[in-house]
């Protein structure tokens, strides 16, 4: 098989890339060392297992990025009232 470049745009995408290639490693790795007769029981067990993880990871990233993006839009709210607030006082002061 061709190796394949992907090229992630964000630190979520890298991370669940990296994610999911390490969790495909190791079923792999898994399936090859499961016992005749259990290779289904084994590989579904895992995958539910570490999708479950991938899953908690992916909502967990995604959720940061939009507190983080929350967070900057409050802060510069914050600043643009601070502004406002001095931009007034010096009007005052001005007009005194």
């Amino acid at each position: 098989m061709e190796p394949v470049t992907l090229t992630a745009r964000t630190e979520l995408q890298q991370l669940l890339m990296e994610r999911a290639l390490a969790m495909a490693e190791e079923l792999e790795r898994a399936g090859a060392a499961a016992p005749d007769g259990k290779v289904l029981d084994v590989l579904e067990g895992l995958a539910v297992d570490r999708g479950r993880d991938f899953t908690r990871s992916a909502l967990e990233g995604a959720l940061q990025r939009e507190v983080e993006g929350f967070e900057k839009k409050l802060r510069q709210a914050e600043i643009a009232d601070v502004a406002k607030s001095v931009a007034t006082r010096v009007r005052r002061r001005a007009e005194s």
